[in-house]
């Protein structure tokens, strides 16, 4: 077979058809591949602008945290947990067994600590972003 590899025009016109073959992979090899994604937003009660919120997936009994934003004013007032307490509840809905979500040393590793998650993983690299901290909680 002759192949080259060239660079995408548009990396997220490329996305879906690089993870087609993958995806279809993972479902012939062991099934249920395919995730349920779930999604939490922050508005003002007059708008539909998402002003914030939470984006996770499930996936073979895992929920994935992939998102959590609240916004600048909103800080400390309790949606960022009023968000991952709703993710937990679904999560569990779901069947699953455990949560897991990525932060770097900038961001909320403290607050998630504070929810119950605990650091599985750590990749180091230049500060102030640096490290980036793999996080679980068992469900």
């Amino acid at each position: 077979m002759d192949l080259i590899i060239r660079g995408a025009a548009n990396p997220d016109d490329a996305y879906m058809p690089i993870w087609a073959p993958l995806l279809a992979f993972n479902q012939k090899t062991v099934g249920d591949a395919q995730g349920l994604p779930f999604a939490l937003t922050i508005n003002q009660p007059d708008s539909e602008e998402v002003l914030g919120g939470l984006w996770a997936l499930s996936l073979w009994g895992s929920f994935y945290i992939g998102l959590v934003v609240t916004p600048e004013g909103g800080r400390g007032e309790g949606l960022g947990t009023e968000l991952m307490a709703r993710a937990e509840a679904e999560a569990v809905a779901r069947g699953c067994r455990n949560m897991w979500l990525d932060t770097y040393a900038f961001q909320a590793r403290a607050f998630y600590e504070r929810l119950g998650f605990a650091v599985f993983g750590q990749i180091d690299g230049p500060a102030p972003m640096f490290p980036r901290y793999f996080m679980r909680k068992d469900l």
